[in-house]
């Protein structure tokens, strides 16, 4: 079923290069999108092999982590109003093949257009093209500065920038998060979050509570980054 016209109106909005295609090429992507809802917690996508194409997020966000053959997580970025995810679409791009699995962190309604389409257009339409490019640079920045902080930087300087972080997204300083939640967004052990909060609180910088986390000197958190 094509996108009503508020849908259509979004992704209109949403999509910079749409103004440059053609007739033909509006109407394509037109009568292709499609929106779909998940819930909070839902699988949307597992890995290289599904290739569902483009996601445009029209509510709520998503996460888009990797797995280890151990099963260990790590985010590498979120997804919010208006975001688009290319890597959804991955089989289209030569010689990438990402295994990114995405799920959604809270209620989300998204616009999905399919690879074949997106493909089409990525091909035959320069802005498109250009624009494909971008977001591919734009996500890829995203995994580096991951890998970068995995890498080189102290899990409680990690930690914090994480709580912070959250805290902007909840648009508040109590986050209704669990210690292995934590440990599955940022590829730690449980453990090893759980310590490390306590020294946290220890220092005055959070207040700890069965399944949340109060802020409680953010001064404090940012100098740790």
């Amino acid at each position: 079923m094509a996108v009503t016209k508020t849908e259509l109106a979004f992704m209109k909005d949403s999509f910079p290069f749409w103004n440059s295609l053609t007739e033909r090429q509006k109407a394509l992507l037109e009568q292709s999108a499609v929106c779909t809802s998940y819930e909070k917690g839902q699988r949307l996508h597992d890995g290289a092999q599904d290739c569902m194409g483009l996601i445009l997020v029209m509510s709520g966000h998503l996460r888009a982590f990797i797995l280890s053959d151990t099963g260990k997580e790590i985010t590498i970025y979120r997804l919010f109003e208006r975001d688009v995810c290319i890597f959804s679409a991955s089989c289209m791009l030569k010689n990438i093949s990402f295994d990114i699995y995405i799920e959604a962190e809270q209620d989300t309604r998204i616009i999905l257009v399919p690879t074949a389409v997106y493909n089409e257009l990525n091909q035959t339409a320069l802005a498109v093209s250009n624009y494909t490019s971008q977001l591919i640079s734009s996500r890829f920045s995203d995994v580096m500065w991951v890998m970068e902080q995995v890498l080189f930087m102290s899990f409680d300087r990690r930690l914090a920038n994480f709580l912070l972080e959250q805290a902007a997204i909840a648009g508040g300083d109590t986050l209704n998060i669990t210690h292995e939640t934590i440990a599955k967004n940022m590829g730690s052990a449980r453990e090893v979050v759980t310590r490390m909060l306590k020294y946290f609180q220890n220092e005055g910088m959070v207040s700890l509570s069965r399944g949340g986390i109060t802020i409680t000197d953010h001064k404090k958190l940012e100098k740790l980054l």
